[in-house]
């Protein structure tokens, strides 16, 4: 299964009898699943289906979609109250006759407050129903290329990641053959040191300096640290080849990683190596910036 990536952006639209709708999903990095649906009023009733759809597509990332809708075309109607209407006219009548006026027009009592009322028109069950499933529709079609998005920038990542690794394992090999960590080279920099103590004072027990500088000899063997590293490397390759959503234990080892290369860098007792663990740790942040976006 290939790796996917965090962020992605899809859309699409539909369309039945007055009704157009839109849907957009819009995702970028998080530490789970933040799912923020936003529906026009009256398709509540499709949120929770909708929640689950993009839930069993979408493993980790914060994650924004919205369905628009609107209703074109005759989306109002007229409505007359008759028995309102009557009864203003008589009123109106007797009131004009009484004072020797001319009856009133019909456009004139129609624009009582009340004879004629304005409503939005309302679509049966059946219709609307069969809206809300094309909204539905369109959810897929937009889940689905969303999922396509994801996949194409996780393929992309996947590369980066590879290189990385590679650097990293180039640069561990490398301060394992570092000719710094020859036993030679260790008991060559432990004697000048040593040499160095005893000229400068002869108070010192050299037994003790000795036993001492064994020590500090063991403390500055990186082979358990090459070694973590190296393993590391290993298995988030193997996680990277396995794919599906691995983001979670990619930055762990990446954290790891790190660890380790700060290790080498504190025991690290000549220059080139201490240089190695410094590039060491450059290309592990590398490596951890780009796992962030993996889901």
């Amino acid at each position: 299964m290939p790796l996917t990536s965090m962020t992605g952006f899809a859309r699409a639209a539909g369309a039945l009898g007055p009704w157009r709708w839109t849907v957009e999903i819009k995702c970028v990095n998080a530490k789970g699943l933040d799912l923020r649906l936003r529906l026009p009023p009256g398709f509540d009733r499709i949120e929770a289906e909708a929640r689950t759809r993009i839930g069993k597509a979408l493993a980790r990332g914060a994650c924004f979609a919205t369905i628009s809708a609107s209703r074109e075309g005759a989306a109002t109607q007229a409505r007359l109250d008759l028995s309102a209407l009557d009864e203003i006219i008589a009123a109106a009548r007797a009131a004009a006759a009484k004072a020797g006026l001319a009856p009133p027009t019909m456009d004139g009592v129609l624009a009582v407050r009340g004879v004629v009322e304005v409503v939005e028109a309302v679509d049966d069950e059946a219709s609307f129903a069969a809206v809300c499933a094309g909204a539905l529709e369109s959810l897929d079609a937009a889940i689905a290329a969303l999922v396509v998005s994801r996949r194409a920038e996780g393929a992309a990542l996947q590369a980066i990641l590879a290189e990385r690794l590679d650097a990293i394992a180039s640069l561990t090999q490398a301060a394992d053959d570092n000719p710094a960590r020859r036993p030679e080279a260790v008991r060559a920099r432990l004697a000048a040191a040593v040499a160095a103590l005893l000229e400068s004072s002869r108070g010192f027990d050299e037994n003790r300096l000795h036993q001492e500088g064994i020590l500090l000899a063991a403390k500055a063997d990186i082979r358990e640290e090459l070694d973590r590293l190296k393993t590391h490397v290993a298995a988030a390759r193997a996680l990277i080849e396995e794919g599906g959503p691995v983001g979670r234990r990619l930055d762990f080892l990446a954290q790891e990683l790190g660890r380790e290369a700060n290790t080498l860098c504190a025991k690290a007792n000549d220059v080139s190596l201490t240089a190695q663990g410094l590039e060491l740790r450059a290309q592990i942040e590398q490596l951890r910036e780009q796992v962030q976006n993996i889901e």
